[in-house]
């Protein structure tokens, strides 16, 4: 049954790239990404293992709990999780629970992100190997293994688990406070490293390289070590605990399974809570809209309705939201800081990033609608007026976090008159980042799979969206460097000009981008409608 799922998942993949030239470029890219990083962290483990260092030494506790912990973390806050076998399409088969958890364990270790951490890992089995000779080898490639299953269980049953708490509204919100807070610990946790790194000495890190060796992140990393040592029965201990925490995150996963069984396999990911009560505070806000009754107002109403309601549009904005709040505060108060504030071109500088990061939601605002858009190529509905509707209804949520980021950086640097600078660059570069996400919209749009768990994404398209990102975080500071030239070395007169500079420039930029796109989109819809809608 294991290799029956292998081979669905491996079916469904080639059907999927069929006809798709632009989602094979993303697949090989991300392909050759991973060689190129698993690579080098197989060096660096294997160097561990081989090299007689102390400092090295402590890489597989340390490097495995890191590598534990993006596997627990970046599917919540960034890549997502490869759903190709979706639980859902097995609804209505006769399958027992236990063998679908484990062919969809199978179809999840086929892939990219397992395919890096094996090559990764790899390099301490090879290391025990030649250190401690086959057993020792043995014993570390049982741990790689276990490992690795850790691993994929961890962000299945997390993005499972919170899958399910975003689909009941009442649970929605704190769902989407403690995947803040877990997104803002990224920070801390590397922050915590390399302070303690400089302040502690070798014995301090070996003790804590000791603790992570007996907690669930390291225990299958070290396990090659002990092997070498010829401490079996620290070897036993680690295996042990792993086992029992995998068969634990394998339990966890199993309760979400029929939940995500539950309703048709194609609903799109609704949230399933159906339309908004008449009486309910959403129903009250947006009957109480002063929006015009016109087309415009329309879907500026239904852009807004799509933003507060459907999970994954509400996690890119906890992701801006944690990222824009978290890089003031580090850079002010952090051990970034050090005994003297940035200088106000660094800091500006900083600001340009956050400005053109709250943009990049919009980069695949099609991918949500998927098959849905249909509609709006039906109604006809001008390119330019859907785009402006759009870009109004995200800057309305995305604008109030913008401001608040900016002014929490002049609190925490203590210069009012710094504000004027500080908040036209970061406007500007949202205008220009915001002009550059619409084209990207257009023309580099992705499908996103008809599931019900909002982190789930189609091979190849957690690459996509990260080269999505990358080219907005690029082609928007660069747009916005005048802004920025002028408000960090025009002396006092361009500081005081930056706010109404800024907020003509990024509206013009806003503007300008909304025409361009609208009309491109209007030649495009067709070959956009069939870019966002999944293949099955």
């Amino acid at each position: 049954m294991a290799l029956t799922f292998a081979k669905l998942k491996l079916r469904t993949l080639r059907n999927g790239f069929r006809g798709r030239p632009a989602k094979i470029l993303m697949f090989v890219l991300g392909l050759l990404g991973a060689l190129f990083y698993g690579a080098l962290a197989f060096l660096l483990f294997l160097a561990a293992m081989t090299a007689g260092h102390d400092g090295l030494a402590l890489a597989p506790a340390y490097g495995g709990t890191l590598l534990a912990l993006a596997w627990l973390l970046m599917p919540l806050v960034w890549f997502g999780v490869d759903e190709t076998l979706d639980p859902a399409r097995f609804a209505l088969l006769p399958i027992p629970k236990l063998v679908l958890l484990r062919g969809l364990l199978v179809g999840a270790l086929i892939g990219v992100p397992a395919a890096a951490t094996l090559l990764a890992t790899s390099g301490l089995a090879v290391g025990a190997a030649i250190e401690g000779g086959p057993a020792a080898g043995a014993v570390g490639a049982v741990g790689v293994l276990l490992g690795l299953v850790l691993c994929v269980l961890m962000s299945r049953a997390v993005t499972s688990g919170f899958a399910r708490a975003l689909r009941a509204r009442r649970t929605r919100d704190l769902a989407a406070v403690v995947l803040a807070v877990l997104a803002a610990s990224l920070g801390p946790i590397q922050y915590a490293i390399n302070s303690g790194a400089q302040s502690v000495g070798m014995d301090r890190l070996e003790s804590i390289a000791r603790v992570l060796g007996w907690t669930p992140f390291g225990a299958p990393y070290v396990v090659g070590q002990d092997a070498v040592a010829g401490d079996w029965a620290a070897v036993a201990g680690r295996l042990a605990l792993t086992a029992a925490v995998i068969v634990l995150l394998a339990w966890w996963w199993s309760t979400s399974l029929e939940s995500a069984m539950v309703g048709s396999a194609g609903d799109g990911g609704g949230s399933g809570t159906g339309p908004a009560r008449a009486g309910s505070p959403t129903a009250r806000f947006f009957r109480r809209s002063r929006a015009p009754r016109t087309a415009y107002g329309a879907m500026l109403v239904r852009e807004l309705r799509y933003w507060l309601r459907d999970a994954r549009r509400r996690a890119s904005l906890i992701t801006f939201a944690v990222v824009g709040i978290f890089l003031p505060v580090m850079l002010n108060v952090g051990p970034a800081a050090g005994d003297k504030q940035l200088p106000m071109a660094v800091q500006l500088l900083t600001m340009v990033g956050v400005g053109t990061l709250a943009s990049v939601g919009i980069a695949n605002q099609f991918g949500y609608d998927g098959s849905a858009y249909a509609a709006q190529v039906v109604a006809g509905i001008p390119g330019r007026l859907e785009l402006r509707a759009r870009a109004m209804a995200y800057s309305w949520l995305v604008l109030p976090v913008l401001l608040s980021v900016v002014a929490l950086t002049v609190v925490l640097r203590g210069h009012p008159a710094e504000l004027p600078a500080v908040l036209g660059v970061p406007l500007a570069a949202y205008g220009t980042g915001l002009a550059c996400c619409l084209h990207l919209s257009v023309w580099g749009a992705y499908a996103l799979p008809e599931t019900q768990n909002p982190f789930a994404i189609n091979t190849g398209t957690g690459v996509a969206k990260s080269l999505l990102a990358m080219a907005a975080m690029i082609a928007g500071p660069v747009l916005a460097a005048p802004v920025f030239l002028l408000a960090a070395f025009g002396g006092p007169v361009g500081s005081a000009l930056a706010l109404p500079v800024g907020l003509a420039y990024g509206l013009g930029a806003a503007w300008l981008g909304a025409l361009t796109a609208g009309d491109a989109l209007d030649r495009r819809q067709p070959e956009l409608l069939a870019m966002v809608t999944p293949k099955r």
